[in-house]
């Protein structure tokens, strides 16, 4: 009996851990103002060496900006299974921003925990970071990890639906 537990165990984990290579995602689109032209640039060739397709919406200089416009243009490009990074000087603006559209559940995220609650307990499809509150080593491995998680579902979905449904309002 210990020994069918113990390999049910090693098997729930083995799975968890690889889930996020069954995961579909066609496209993963990444936007920013001027404060997250460096940590976009390091955020991409992360997600390039992951396999996945990345599509840089700008901006691509340090030349001030507005950042509810790359909100905006990202979450009009979102459809389904395709996924979405901002990044802006907090973090915090650009994910408002976002979460302006129906069709957006941006999550702010500060490190693999926030992360990874933000796919499997929120079904976010975007994530934001904020390029002068979190290294790119910390933000690199919050995207993986991000990437890699699947939504729970289960009474999380009924949390979610209840989101739509007040957005449909």
């Amino acid at each position: 009996m210990q020994a069918k537990f113990y390999f049910n165990a090693t098997l729930t984990i083995i799975c968890k851990k690889f889930i996020g290579f069954f995961m579909k995602i066609d496209k993963i689109f990444i936007a920013c103002d001027h404060a997250g032209v460096e940590l976009k640039a390091e955020l991409k060739e992360a997600i390039k060496k992951l396999g996945h397709e990345v599509i840089d919406l700008g901006t691509n200089d340090k030349n001030s900006v507005d950042y509810p416009d790359y909100a905006h243009l990202l979450a009009s490009k979102l459809e389904p299974n395709c996924y979405g990074v901002l990044i802006c000087g907090t973090g915090i603006g650009i994910s408002i921003a976002a979460n302006r559209h129906e069709n957006v559940r941006c999550a702010l995220c500060h490190d693999e925990f926030t992360a990874r609650l933000a796919r499997e307990h929120n079904d976010a499809n975007v994530i934001a970071f904020g390029a002068r509150v979190i290294g790119a080593g910390v933000a690199t491995a919050a995207l993986e990890t991000f990437l890699k998680t699947e939504f729970a579902g289960g009474r999380h979905e009924r949390r979610v639906k209840k989101i739509e449904l007040k957005e449909a309002k």
